[in-house]
């Protein structure tokens, strides 16, 4: 059985940072595809006061045993105290895309 794929998501403060985590992500087996997104603006309570500020969003395709280390390699490259870090199963989607995300995660490649 193929193992379970997530989409992972984060934003970063801008697309030279995007850009180092994606290809760090698929260069590690991490992930197998890493979408950069443009920019958008995040509204967002930190620290008792509302902020703003634009981000890019990342979109990450990964195998589901492989999210401990895009949690880590996120956790190493990201230079927010707090990246956000969300992954959604995906339950869903064409056999041969998600069985390319899990074969392109794996050490073998």
């Amino acid at each position: 059985m193929t193992p379970s794929t997530l989409l992972v998501i984060s934003n970063l403060p801008d697309r030279a940072t995007a850009e180092t985590l994606a290809a760090a992500l698929v260069q590690r087996q991490a992930a197998a595809c890493v979408n950069i997104m443009a920019p958008c603006m995040s509204v967002y309570r930190w620290k008792g006061a509302v902020e703003q500020s634009e981000e890019v969003p990342v979109l990450i395709k990964t195998a589901a045993d492989r999210y401990a280390l895009v949690e880590r390699i996120v956790r190493e490259l990201h230079p927010y105290e707090v990246p956000e870090l969300i992954a959604l199963p995906i339950e869903r989607g064409l056999a041969a895309y998600l069985d390319w995300v899990v074969a392109e995660t794996r050490a073998e490649n």
